[in-house]
Parts: structure tokens; C-alpha cells; sequence
């Protein structure tokens, strides 16, 4: 509780209390204000002061609403007042739910997000999602993920290269950096274009230096990460990226974050299945040779993604065309069924 404090602060502890007391669903009239000034602030105002100092704030930009009634003598009544917020419950909720379940963010950053969002409703928000909780923590994350994305995009913003070391987990479960051939950790420098998230981790989209084509990087195993003074390739540049980048496509031609070049591929699947391919490859696919149990259906795709979604798929989906790729998904089925014999 703060007990006799300045006059001057009485918009500000109004505007704190319409925060944290007030939504479309919690109004709060002249009488409520008042006793909460009294309470958490020590303040003894009148209706008039409360009234003037909200009808401020309006003038000041917030977006404060509230009903007026009229008296039998005639005067107005002002109540029913709350603060309109710039996202409500129920979008609040997606963004928490997004961040509780995903793989990349350190568990204690992520309570410290969720705290933030919570922060942006009102105190009966929290009791709408006391219910929701993180996942156990089994996947070991970096706490740097925050100052890598900090680096990235300001190395994107001045198109310049970055470096960095990558890890991949050992047999003590533990990330370790990658080895050159000479046992040193290697170091990989890159262009940077994009990040973006997909199967609940962070990707970095980029160039890796002597490559000439589009590389993928996860965020929460790369480490040391620092930017150059060197102007990075531009993506048009890199084949098959003349025309710029465009993030949608690529991010559907790469549905696992395989690098290597894309190409046409055909497939033959049952209808019941429609639905799983445009959920992966997005509603630009082609559908033909329809019939009451099967179509064929076309998608640009990189070739190493979909081997392995074909072989996720293996009971549903026949790989048509290109016949290269064919052949290579039979002879892994072929090696898998080897392996159960």
C-alpha cells in the first residue's frame, strides 16, 4: 500500500487501477475508484477530481470507455468506465499458448514473457489461464536465444555477414560445437535473410560462406555469435532466389528446413488426405487424376523434405515423379523393413 502520496500522482494511480481492475467485463464506477485510492494509495479525493482526471487521460490518447445516465435533477452520471486493451483475452491466450509450447524458449525466459502478456489485461485475466502450464522441460535450450536474435536482426537490418559456432548434442545429452578436420571448432560464417519458426523451433535462413545455395540454421544451438564488418551476399544472388526472397514459399518448399534445391514432385494419395498435404505445403498444390478413392496430387518441394515426409506418410502416399526420388524412399522402406525382420 503507498499511504499519502501527491496529489499530482492521482491520474497516474487512476490509470493504474483502471488497468489492472477494469475490462469490457469488470466496469468500474466513481465509488469503485474511490475506495481503491484509498486503499492501495492513501488518497482521499472526490467524484469531481476522478472524473476530471479520467476525462484527461481520454484527451491524452487512452481509450477509456464509459456510460453516462442522467439524474431526476437533471445532472449527468459517469460510470461503468474501463480500459479498452490493445489485444483481448482470447488473443492474449494465443500468444501465451504459443509460447508455453514451444521448444526454443528457455523455461525461465518463457514465465518471464507470459508474466509480460498477462500484464497487458486486467488482474482477472490471470485467473483464465492459472490452469494452463509449460510442458516439462526434456529439451535442453540456450539462454542466449534473445541476444542471438538481437544480433540477427540488427545484421540482417545492416545487410551484413555473422559468425558463429554450432552444436549438436553428444551421448551425455549435452550440446557440444561442431569440429573442423582439424578438431578445432568450426566456425561458420554467414549471410543472413530471415528467421522464422516452424515445427516449434527457430530457424535462421541464410548463406553459408563458399555455398552457393540457401542454408538453415536452428537458433538455440548456435553460439558465440558475432557480426562482421562484411557486406552480406545478396539473396538474389543465390540460384533460384533471382527474383528475391519470398518467405512464404520458401517456408512451404522447406517444410522441415532441409537445404538443397526444390523441384516438382508428384504424388498419389486418398482423398481423406487433402487436408494433411495443404496443411503442409499450403493451398498452391495441384489436384489431379481424381477419383473416388485416389488423386494425384503435384507440390514444388524440396526433394530431401519430402523423402522424409513421404516415409512419415509411408502407409498413405506414393511418390509418382520425380522416379530418382522413387527409388530412394523404396530402398529406405526396403532397408526399414530389413531392420524388423
Amino acid at each position: 500500500m503507498y499511504n499519502g502520496q501527491p496529489k499530482k500522482l492521482l491520474i497516474i494511480n487512476i490509470l493504474d487501477i483502471l488497468r489492472r481492475y477494469s475490462d469490457a467485463d469488470h466496469r468500474l464506477s466513481q465509488s469503485d475508484i474511490l475506495a481503491k485510492l484509498k486503499s492501495e494509495y492513501g488518497m482521499d479525493v472526490n467524484r469531481k477530481s476522478v472524473k476530471s482526471n479520467i476525462m484527461d487521460l481520454i484527451d491524452f490518447g487512452y481509450d477509456i470507455e464509459y456510460t453516462v445516465s442522467e439524474r431526476s435533477n437533471g445532472a449527468d452520471v459517469y460510470s461503468d468506465f474501463y480500459l479498452n486493451r490493445e489485444f483481448n483475452d482470447e488473443e492474449l491466450r494465443t500468444l501465451i499458448d504459443s509460447l508455453l509450447f514451444s521448444k526454443y524458449i528457455p523455461y525461465n525466459q518463457c514465465k518471464e514473457l507470459v508474466k509480460k502478456l498477462e500484464a497487458l489485461s486486467s488482474i482477472y485475466f490471470k485467473y483464465k489461464v492459472r490452469h494452463v502450464t509449460s510442458l516439462p522441460e526434456k529439451y535442453p535450450k540456450t539462454g542466449q536465444l534473445f541476444y542471438i536474435i538481437s544480433v540477427l536482426d540488427e545484421a540482417i537490418e545492416k545487410k551484413v555477414k555473422v559468425k558463429f559456432k554450432y552444436r549438436d548434442f553428444g551421448v551425455d545429452k549435452k550440446l557440444k560445437n561442431r569440429k573442423d578436420n582439424d578438431g578445432k571448432d568450426k566456425i561458420y560464417t554467414v549471410s543472413p535473410y530471415q528467421m522464422a519458426a516452424t515445427n516449434s523451433r527457430y530457424y535462421l535462413i541464410c548463406n553459408s560462406e563458399n555455398h552457393e545455395n540457401i542454408s538453415h540454421f536452428r537458433l538455440d544451438k548456435i553460439a558465440d555469435i558475432t557480426m562482421t564488418d562484411e557486406k552480406s551476399v545478396p539473396a538474389k544472388k543465390i540460384k533460384g532466389y533471382e527474383k528475391g526472397f519470398d518467405l512464404p514459399r520458401h517456408m512451404a518448399e522447406h517444410i522441415y528446413m532441409f537445404s538443397g534445391k526444390s523441384e516438382a514432385v508428384v504424388f498419389r494419395t486418398s482423398k481423406n488426405m487433402i487436408t494433411q498435404a495443404i496443411d503442409w505445403f499450403g493451398t498452391d498444390i495441384s489436384l489431379f487424376n481424381i477419383t473416388q478413392d485416389s488423386v494425384d496430387i503435384k507440390v514444388t518441394v524440396n526433394l530431401q523434405a519430402m523423402h522424409y515426409w513421404a516415409m512419415q506418410y509411408a502407409n498413405h502416399v506414393k511418390v509418382i515423379s520425380p522416379q530418382s526420388l522413387a527409388d530412394s524412399i523404396k530402398a529406405d522402406l526396403k532397408a526399414a523393413y530389413e531392420k524388423y525382420r
